[in-house]
C-alpha cells in the first residue's frame, strides 16, 4: 500500500498553460485548467503501475500564505491570469467528484500539506509518493520510503537521486534554496550564489550555520569563493530568512483527515461526477472513469 500526494496547484497551472486546446463551459467560463487536472488525475487513478489506494490533492487557495507576512517579495497571486484564479474553487469541487480527498490550504501552502502528510503517514505505508517536480519537496524525501515523482518527465527521485540531481542531501535543500534562490516562490537568494556554488559549499558543511566566515576554511571552494564568503558574511540574516521561507511545515492542518483511512480512494462517485461533467458540458470526460464507487 502506497500513499499518493499530489500538488494540485502545480497541476492546475500546468494544465492552464499547456498547449492543448481550451475548454469553455456552456455558460462561457474558461475551464481548461480544471478539465486538465481532472484528466490528469483520472490517468493517475487508473494507472496500474501506480496502483492508487490512498490519495490526496492539495491546493493553494488563496496563493498567499503565512510566508507573505515574513517577506514581502514572496509569491502571491499578482500576475496570475484572472481566468485561472477563477478556477481555484471550481477545481477543488472537480477533484472531490473523483472521490479524492482535497486539502484546501489557507494560511499554509499545498507543499506544507504534502510535507505534513508525508511525515505523518510514512510509517503506515510502504511508500509515500510526492507527485510534483518542485525542488523544494525534495527536502521531504527519505531513502526510498518517501520519493518524489515527476509524472511529466516520468522520473522518480529517491534520496540518492535527489543528492545526485541537486548536489546536497534532502536535509540541506532549504539551505540550498536560501543561497541560490527560488524564482517560483519569490526567494531571491544571495548575489553570486548559483546552484553549483551553493551546492558545493553545502555538500561540505550541510547548513548555513556551519559554513565558516572565511573561505579559506571552506571544505569545498567554488569559483569566486572569497567573494561568496564576503556576501554570506554580509547577508547571513537574509539567508536565514530565505531558509525559513523554503522550509516546509510538517504540522500543517489537513482538513477532514484524522487518519490514513480518510485518504482511501474507493472509486469515482458516479452521480456526482456525471452531474459535474454535465454542468461543464464535458461529454468525453464522462466516459473516462473505470472504477465507480460502490
Amino acid at each position: 500500500m502506497r500513499l499518493h500526494l499530489v500538488d494540485g496547484t502545480y497541476e492546475l497551472f500546468r494544465a492552464h498553460f499547456s498547449p492543448r486546446p481550451g475548454t469553455v463551459s456552456p455558460d462561457g467560463r474558461d475551464v481548461k485548467a480544471t478539465v486538465g487536472v481532472m484528466s490528469s488525475l483520472l490517468a493517475l487513478l487508473h494507472d496500474p503501475a501506480e496502483a492508487v489506494t490512498h490519495v490526496a490533492v492539495a491546493f493553494d487557495n488563496p496563493i498567499r500564505s503565512f510566508r507573505n507576512a515574513l517577506f514581502a517579495g514572496y509569491k502571491s497571486d499578482e500576475g496570475v491570469p484572472p481566468e485561472l484564479l477563477a478556477q481555484f474553487n471550481l477545481v477543488e469541487a472537480a477533484v472531490r467528484t473523483l472521490g479524492v480527498r482535497v486539502w484546501s490550504m489557507k494560511e499554509h501552502e499545498a507543499d506544507d500539506a504534502l510535507a505534513t502528510a508525508a511525515a505523518r503517514f510514512a510509517g503506515e505505508v510502504e511508500q509515500v509518493r510526492l507527485l510534483t517536480p518542485d525542488k523544494d519537496l525534495g527536502q521531504c524525501v527519505r531513502g526510498r520510503k518517501v520519493v518524489q515523482v515527476d509524472r511529466r518527465q516520468e522520473k522518480e527521485l529517491d534520496e540518492d537521486a535527489v543528492r545526485a540531481k541537486l548536489g546536497v542531501p534532502p536535509a540541506s535543500i532549504p539551505d540550498l534554496l536560501a543561497l541560490m534562490g527560488d524564482d517560483a516562490d519569490g526567494i531571491p537568494g544571495l548575489p553570486g550564489f548559483g546552484e553549483k556554488g551553493a551546492a558545493a559549499v553545502l555538500s561540505a558543511h550541510g547548513h548555513l550555520e556551519s559554513i565558516p566566515d572565511d573561505a579559506s576554511a571552506w571544505g569545498a571552494k567554488p569559483r569566486g569563493a572569497e567573494k561568496l564568503a564576503a556576501t554570506l558574511r554580509a547577508h547571513r540574516e537574509e539567508a536565514r530568512l530565505y531558509r525559513t521561507l523554503a522550509t516546509l511545515v510538517t504540522d500543517a492542518p489537513l482538513p477532514d483527515t484524522r487518519s490514513l483511512a480518510d485518504l482511501e480512494w474507493k472509486g469515482v462517485p458516479e452521480a456526482a461526477f456525471l452531474a459535474f461533467c454535465d454542468g461543464l458540458g464535458l461529454t468525453t470526460l464522462k466516459k473516462r472513469p473505470k472504477r465507480w464507487a460502490k
